[in-house]
C-alpha cells in the first residue's frame, strides 16, 4: 500500500490503492430516497414481494464488526411455516459510524453455501451510511430446509486511524405458495452444493494460474446443472481494467497482466463454461467522494454469473468423483472466488444417462494487443488497444423419465479495452474505454418442442483520470461512466420471443485538491447520477433517477422512461415465471 507522503508523480497510485478492498448492492429503499440524503442512495429496485405476511427467521441481530473475527450463527427453519414457497428473500441491513474506514468485503454463508457477497459504503467525518440489501434466494430454498450453521464474514480494522465501526443484522423472509400447482410456477433446484469445502463456507483466493477446485460425487439422476459464480477482484487486481502489459507496468505506473480478465469453468480439466468478470468499482475507488452517496452498479451486492453446465449432466451422472474448477484468465495478485452448484434431479428415474455431443470451447481466450509507446522530452505517451473475441458451442442430451432432453448452448464473448496515457514528472493522464459483451442462446428440446432463452449483457466502462502537480500540492480529477445492461428473451421456437430489459447506469465525477503534505485540501465538482430502468412485455416498467452534488442527493424521481410516467414491479414475477417455465430453470433478471 502506498503512503500519502509518496512522491507527487505517484499520487495516481496513492489514491487508487489507499482506498481498496471492496463494492455496492442490489438494495434501495422501497420509497423514493429523500433529497439531501448523504449516506447511501441507489436507484435499484427492492425485490418484488408476493402478497401476504412472510415467516421470518433472524440470522443475526446488531452484530458489531470491528476486527477480522468470524461471526457464527445457527440457522433453524421456521417450524410453523413449511414450504413450498413462492419466494424466499434474504434481507440484510448494514451501517457504519462516522470517521475514516476502508470499503470492506462482506459475505454470508449457510451450510457453506454463499447467499450474499458484496462490499460496504465508506463513511466520512460527517456521514454514517446505512443501507439494506435484498436478494431473492428462492433457488437456494433446499439449503434452508434443515438446521444449518452459518457465518457472516465482514473483516474490519478499527484503530486510531481507521475509526468507522460496521454493524449489521440479517433475516430470511419466507413467502408461502398458496397455489403450488399452478402451471407457471418456477421450478427450483432440488439440491444446492457449495464449492467451498469449509463447513461454514468462505471465499477462496486464487492468483496467477491458480484454480479454485472441488471434487464432487453427485446424484446419478441430474437433468440440469448450473454454477453460480462470483469472482471478486482484490489487491493488485482490484483495478484490473486499468492494467497494462507486464513490461510496461513500471513506465506506465499501473498494474500488470493487461486489462483483460475472464473466468473459466472446467470439469475434470475440460473447458465447460465461461463467465465474464464484472468491472466492479468499490466505494473507495480512486476517490471515495466519487461514490457519495451513489455507489457504482452492484457495488454493495454482487450478482452471481450463472453458468449452464447441463450438457455435462450425463458425464456427472456416472457415480464417480468429478472435479469442478474455476480460474481467472490473466489473474495477477488475487481474486476472491465463491460458487454454488445447482442441481435439478429427475424424480422418476434413479439414473439418467446421455452424452456430451459437442464442445468447441477453447481452453483459453486469445486476446490481441496493439500498442504504441513513445518517450519525448521526458513525456511518455502510450496507446493500448486490447481486444478479445470468441464463440463456442456446447451441446449434450439426457434420457430422462419423460423422454430425451437436449441442450444446445451457443455463446459469443467480445471484450475491448482502449487506453491512452500521457505521463510526465508532474502529471498523469489516463483514459479508458472498455466494453464487455456476452450473447448466450440456450435451446432446450423436449418431446419435439424447443424452448429458447437468450441472455445478452453489455458492460461498458469509461474512465478519465487526470493528475497534475501544483506549486503547493496537486489536483486530481476522475470521471466515471458505467452501464450494466441486460436483455433476457424467452419463448418457444417458431414463435416470437418475449424480452425483458434492464439498464443500471452510474455517471460520477469529482476533483480533489491535495496540500503539499499529500492530505486532501478540498473537493470540487463532485457530482453523481444513477438511472435504473426495467421493462418487460407484460407491461411492467420500473424507472428511477437519482442525482447528487457535493456528497448529497439533489434529485430523485420515478417514472421517467415509463410510458405512463408511473413505476412499479408488482407484476415483475410474470416474466420471471414465464421465462423459467420455458427455460426449465429460474432466471435472474435484476441484481
Amino acid at each position: 500500500m502506498h503512503r500519502l507522503d509518496a512522491a507527487p508523480r505517484l499520487a495516481h497510485f496513492v489514491f487508487i490503492f489507499l482506498f481498496s478492498f471492496v463494492s455496492y448492492g442490489a438494495s434501495a429503499q422501497a420509497n423514493l430516497p429523500a433529497v439531501g440524503t448523504r449516506g447511501v442512495a441507489v436507484a435499484d429496485p427492492v425485490v418484488p414481494l408476493p402478497p401476504g405476511v412472510p415467516c421470518s427467521v433472524t440470522l443475526y441481530d446488531n452484530e458489531t464488526f470491528d476486527d477480522f473475527s468470524l461471526h457464527d450463527f445457527r440457522y433453524t427453519p421456521p417450524a410453523s411455516c413449511p414450504g413450498p414457497y413462492a419466494k424466499v428473500v434474504l434481507r440484510a441491513d448494514f451501517s457504519v459510524t462516522t470517521g475514516r474506514q476502508f470499503d470492506r468485503t462482506a459475505n454470508l454463508w449457510i451450510g457453506a453455501v454463499n447467499l450474499y457477497f458484496g462490499t460496504t459504503q465508506e463513511p466520512s467525518a460527517i456521514d454514517a451510511p446505512a443501507w439494506r440489501i435484498e436478494r431473492d434466494i428462492s433457488d437456494y430454498a433446499s439449503v434452508l430446509s434443515t438446521p444449518q450453521d452459518g457465518k457472516i464474514d465482514l473483516g474490519n480494522v478499527v484503530n486510531e486511524t481507521y475509526t468507522g465501526i460496521l454493524h449489521g443484522s440479517a433475516q430470511i423472509l419466507f413467502f408461502r405458495d398458496t397455489t403450488p400447482n399452478r402451471p407457471d410456477r418456477p421450478r427450483r433446484p432440488d439440491r444446492v452444493l457449495p464449492m467451498s469445502s469449509n463447513a461454514l463456507g468462505g471465499v477462496t483466493d486464487i492468483s496467477g494460474d491458480g484454480e479454485f477446485a472441488r471434487a464432487f460425487t453427485l446424484p446419478t439422476n441430474i437433468e440440469r446443472v448450473f454454477l453460480d459464480v462470483i469472482a471478486q477482484s482484490q489487491g493488485g487486481d482490484e483495478f484490473w481494467m486499468t492494467c497494462v502489459p507486464d513490461d510496461l507496468s513500471e513506465s506506465l505506473q499501473s498494474c500488470g497482466h493487461t486489462a483483460f480478465r475472464e473466468t473459466l469453468v472446467r470439469i475434470d480439466g475440460e473447458p465447460a463454461g465461461v463467465a465474464a468478470v464484472y468491472p466492479w468499482l468499490y466505494t473507495g475507488a480512486i476517490d471515495p467522494g466519487l461514490w457519495r452517496p451513489i455507489p457504482a452498479p452492484q457495488t454493495l451486492s454482487f450478482e452471481p454469473w450463472r453458468v449452464d453446465l447441463t450438457p455435462f449432466a450425463a458425464q456427472l451422472n456416472d457415480g464417480r468423483p468429478h472435479t469442478i474448477a474455476l480460474s481467472v484468465f490473466n489473474a495477477g495478485e488475487r481474486f476472491s472466488m465463491a460458487a454454488n452448484l445447482l442441481l435439478y434431479l429427475d424424480a422418476g428415474r434413479s439414473r439418467v444417462t446421455g452424452a456430451l455431443t459437442q464442445n468447441t470451447l477453447a481452453a483459453a481466450p486469445s486476446p490481441q494487443l496493439d500498442r504504441q509507446v513513445s518517450v519525448n522530452d521526458g513525456v511518455t505517451t502510450a496507446t493500448l488497444d486490447l481486444r478479445s473475441r470468441r464463440e463456442h458451442v456446447v451441446s449434450g442430451y439426457v434420457d430422462t423419465s419423460s423422454g430425451r432432453v437436449s441442450t444446445d448452448i451457443r455463446q459469443e464473448l467480445r471484450f475491448s479495452n482502449y487506453q491512452q496515457f500521457t505521463i510526465s514528472d508532474d502529471s498523469y493522464v489516463q483514459s479508458i474505454r472498455q466494453d464487455t459483451l456476452t450473447d448466450t442462446t440456450t435451446r432446450l428440446t423436449r418431446n419435439g418442442r424447443t424452448s429458447i432463452l437468450r441472455d445478452e449483457r453489455h458492460l461498458p466502462l469509461k474512465l478519465d483520470y487526470r493528475y497534475a502537480g501544483l506549486e503547493a500540492g496537486a489536483r486530481q480529477t476522475a470521471d466515471m461512466d458505467l452501464h450494466f445492461v441486460r436483455a433476457v428473451s424467452a419463448g418457444t421456437q417458431g414463435w416470437p420471443l418475449r424480452t425483458a430489459n434492464s439498464d443500471s447506469s452510474v455517471v460520477n465525477g469529482g476533483t480533489l485538491l491535495f496540500a503539499a503534505n499529500g492530505s486532501v485540501a478540498a473537493r470540487e465538482r463532485q457530482t453523481g447520477l444513477q438511472t435504473f430502468v426495467y421493462t418487460d412485455p407484460f407491461g411492467v416498467c420500473y424507472a428511477r433517477v437519482l442525482q447528487a452534488a457535493a456528497g448529497a442527493l439533489t434529485r430523485a424521481s420515478d417514472g421517467n422512461g415509463c410510458a405512463d410516467g408511473t413505476t412499479g414491479l408488482r407484476a415483475f414475477d410474470l416474466f420471471h415465471n414465464y421465462a423459467s417455465a420455458h427455460y426449465g430453470a429460474s432466471v435472474q433478471l435484476l441484481p
